[in-house]
C-alpha cells in the first residue's frame, strides 16, 4: 500500500494505492507558508493506515542530486528536501515527482500511452510543461528539468514577438503555447483582449480572426515539438491541461507536428490525455510502485 499525494498551491489530494488501484481518501487545503503545518496535513492522512511508503506529485522541480525542491506556489516548502522531511516526519520512505512527470507516468499507467516505451507528455494549461519517459523509465536529468520544453528562447521571431517569461528569459514557448499565450497572440494580431475560451469558441465557429490566431499558435508550437519528437523518438504524445479539453485544438497541433517529423504516418501522434481526472495521484502511485517495488 502506498500513500499518495497530489499537491497543488491551494489543495492537497490524497489516495491509497493498493495493488495498482488508486483509491482517493480525501483532500485538505495546502498550508502554503507553514511547512510544519504542511507536514502535519500529510501525517494526518497516514493516521489509521499502514502504508509501505509515500509518493508525492507536486507542482515543483526536485533536484535529483540534492533532493531540494523548487516550488513557487508553496513558499514554505521551497528549498526543502521534501522526501527526507516527509520520511523524518512520517517514518516512511518517500518519493517526490514533478506534476508533469506524474502526468506522463499516469498516461503510461492508465491513459493514452499504455503500451508505449518512449513517451513525451505535454501540458498545455495556463502555460506549457512536459515530462519524458524513455524505454519505460522517467527521465529527470540534471536539476530535474528534463521534459520542460516550455522554456528556452526558441519562438520564431518572424512569426511572433518574444514575450518575457516567468523563468527570466524571453521568447519561451511557455509564453505563447498555453491559454495565456493564445490570448497574447490574439492581442498581438488583432489588438483584441479576449479570453482563450472565447477565442477558441470563435475558432470552432470559423470566425476569421480567431482562425488566424490558432493558425499562428500551431505554426509557433509545431516546429519545437517536432524537433523534440525527432530527438527522443516518442511514439505517442498525450496532452493534458486545460487546452486538452478542446480536442480540435490538439488535433490541429497533431496535424502540424506530423507534417514536420521524420517518421511518416497517418495515425494521430499528439492526442488528448486519457488517464482521467486524477493524473497526479495515478502518476504518484506509479512513481511509488517503481521506487518501493
Amino acid at each position: 500500500m502506498i500513500l499518495c499525494f497530489d499537491i497543488g498551491g491551494s489543495r492537497i489530494k490524497a489516495a491509497m494505492a493498493v495493488g495498482g488501484i488508486v483509491q482517493p481518501i480525501g483532500h485538505a487545503p495546502t498550508p502554503p507558508d507553514d511547512f510544519v503545518a504542511f507536514l502535519r496535513v500529510l501525517a494526518g492522512f497516514a493516521e489509521g493506515r499502514d502504508p509501505w511508503g509515500v509518493a508525492i506529485a507536486i507542482a515543483g522541480v526536485v533536484d535529483p542530486a540534492t533532493g531540494a525542491l523548487k516550488v513557487a506556489n508553496i513558499p514554505g516548502a521551497d528549498g526543502k528536501c521534501l522526501a527526507a522531511e516527509v520520511t523524518a516526519a512520517l517514518g516512511l520512505p518517500c518519493v517526490v515527482v514533478n506534476d508533469a512527470d506524474a502526468f506522463v507516468l499516469a498516461e503510461i499507467k492508465a491513459g493514452a500511452a499504455v503500451g508505449h516505451r518512449n513517451v513525451f507528455g505535454v501540458i498545455l494549461g495556463t502555460g506549457v510543461g512536459g515530462g519524458l519517459v524513455v524505454d519505460g523509465s522517467l527521465v529527470t536529468g540534471p536539476g530535474g528539468f528534463a521534459g520542460e520544453w516550455g522554456h528556452g528562447p526558441v519562438v520564431d521571431r518572424s512569426l511572433a514577438p518574444h514575450f518575457p517569461c516567468g523563468c527570466g528569459q524571453v521568447g519561451c514557448i511557455d509564453t505563447v503555447g498555453g491559454a495565456r499565450g493564445i490570448e497574447r497572440l490574439h492581442a498581438h494580431l488583432h489588438g483584441i483582449e479576449a479570453s482563450s475560451e472565447a477565442i477558441l469558441n470563435d475558432w470552432r465557429k470559423a470566425e476569421p480572426k480567431a482562425a488566424q490566431t490558432v493558425d499562428l499558435w500551431a505554426a509557433v508550437m509545431a516546429p519545437p515539438l517536432a524537433m523534440i519528437l525527432n530527438t527522443v523518438g516518442a511514439s505517442i504524445v498525450p496532452v493534458g491541461g486545460g487546452l486538452a479539453n478542446v480536442p480540435e485544438l490538439v488535433a490541429r497541433l497533431d496535424v502540424a507536428v506530423r507534417a514536420m517529423i521524420l517518421r511518416a504516418g497517418d495515425a494521430p501522434l499528439v492526442i488528448p490525455a486519457k488517464s482521467g481526472v486524477e493524473p497526479g495521484l495515478i502518476g504518484a502511485a506509479a512513481a511509488g510502485e517503481a521506487a518501493f517495488g
